[in-house]
């Protein structure tokens, strides 16, 4: 699987010219769409199969701030998976420079279009058990 490659933009930045806080959840979010694209599974295809991946909470832990002109590699790893629920890590660094700008997760889970717990490996199975082979073992 290929990173997420993103350049920073002016718009991100805050005062102190560093990317505010916020915009590194949608980093996240964005990373992991990638991430499930690059699988043959783009959101929209799920969903329009009945599925919907809500997220349960998201945390974030700021290393360095990236600033506008620069480039940021976010890689995304899956560190949970059940038959309703999901659990992403991503780490963000720069990406002349190597060094993390921000690690963090998130959770979530299978809900269906009554936005009621649903189990993925008896919807679609073959997606499930793509996921399954790619879950991170620390």
């Amino acid at each position: 699987m290929n990173d997420y490659m993103r350049d920073v933009q002016y718009y991100e930045t805050d005062r102190m010219g560093i990317v505010h806080h916020s915009n590194y959840l949608r980093w996240f979010e964005e990373a992991r769409t990638y991430y499930m694209a690059q699988m043959g599974y783009n959101y929209c295809d799920i969903e329009a199969s009945g599925i919907m991946i809500p997220v349960l909470s998201v945390s974030a832990e700021y290393k360095s701030g990236a600033k506008y002109g620069e480039s940021v590699r976010i890689e995304v790893n899956i560190t949970k998976l059940t038959p309703v629920k999901l659990s992403f890590s991503y780490t963000a660094y720069d990406s002349k420079t190597g060094e993390p700008r921000v690690s963090g997760t998130s959770d979530h889970c299978f809900v269906d279009d009554n936005f009621r717990p649903c189990s993925l490996k008896k919807k679609m199975p073959g997606f499930y058990a793509e996921l399954e082979q790619r879950v991170h073992k620390a």
